[in-house]
């Protein structure tokens, strides 16, 4: 397969609607029943920690980094991670984590959390948390609860239900 030439860039107010448009394509409106969507409506995400993939004028892929607190403390919740379908598996769902990442590093952030498939996430540092230790506020599959410290040890001591930021 040819290395495609795709930019990453910060989103901005400007991509959301294209965004929610790739959002409807690849999730559907089965999505706004999901714990992680429903936690993303009541505070909207951080532009400068999410991502956007450009090929030319098209969007191609997006995530974002909403900020949450896991009890009283403070985090991100990765996602929803897109990409667009004719587009998976080159490279652009790694590479908007990873920039999103070094951003929310960047900026002082500590600890990530995302729901999502470990063997997918645990390429890019994602390990899953222990049982009960952290819950959400709907169902979600513990198994499937992932977190990535931006910082040694930022996960020591976490524990509670997620809420929004």
């Amino acid at each position: 397969m040819s290395e495609l030439a795709y930019v990453l860039e910060p989103q901005t107010p400007a991509d959301s609607e294209v965004i929610a448009r790739l959002n409807d394509r690849v999730f559907g409106p089965g999505r706004f029943a999901r714990t992680a969507y429903r936690l993303r409506e009541e505070t909207p995400p951080d532009l400068s920690l999410s991502c956007v993939a450009w090929i030319g004028p098209l969007l191609v892929g997006a995530n974002a980094m909403t900020p949450i607190f896991i009890g009283e403390t403070p985090a991100l919740l990765l996602g929803p991670l897109i990409v667009e379908p004719v587009f998976r598996s080159r490279g652009i769902g790694e590479a908007l984590v990873k920039r999103s990442l070094d951003c929310a590093r960047d900026a002082g952030s500590r600890l990530v959390l995302l729901v999502g498939d470990e063997p997918y996430y645990g390429r890019m540092g994602f390990l899953r948390t222990a049982s009960g230790r952290i819950t959400f506020p709907g169902p979600v599959d513990p198994a499937r609860v992932l977190y990535c410290e931006l910082q040694p040890g930022a996960v020591e001591g976490v524990s509670g239900k997620v809420r929004g930021g």
